[in-house]
């Protein structure tokens, strides 16, 4: 795992709490742009953990479509429960954004204009 994921899971907690939206708006001067920055994040930390996973679990996977070949595997069963109480990517991506860990740039070209 990697060292952000790895340092998010100590110590955030995967319970959602209300955030002061002063605070987020802070970062941008805009409450909309925060959160479309903190919706890229959480997107991108989302990929990554869906891969990590897949990868993981593929070493358990059965290439053969016989159902009476069901059985449990309890490392499968581990990794699995790990990656269920993993924050909400969301989660993790606001508290990046509100610890200044998130890099981001403005367009100034106003294509609009």
């Amino acid at each position: 795992m990697s060292k952000i994921k790895r340092s998010l899971t100590s110590s955030l907690n995967p319970w959602v709490e209300t955030k002061n939206t002063t605070d987020i708006k802070n970062r941008t001067g805009n409450l909309y742009e925060s959160i479309a920055v903190i919706a890229k994040r959480a997107n991108q930390i989302n990929i990554s953990v869906k891969e990590e996973l897949h990868s993981k679990l593929e070493e358990f996977a059965s290439h053969t479509d016989n159902l009476e070949e069901v059985h449990e595997n309890k490392e499968q069963i581990e990794i699995s429960r790990f990656y269920e109480r993993l924050a909400n990517p969301a989660i993790q991506a606001t508290q990046e954004f509100l610890d200044n860990k998130i890099y981001f740039r403005k367009n100034d070209d106003d294509l609009f204009s």
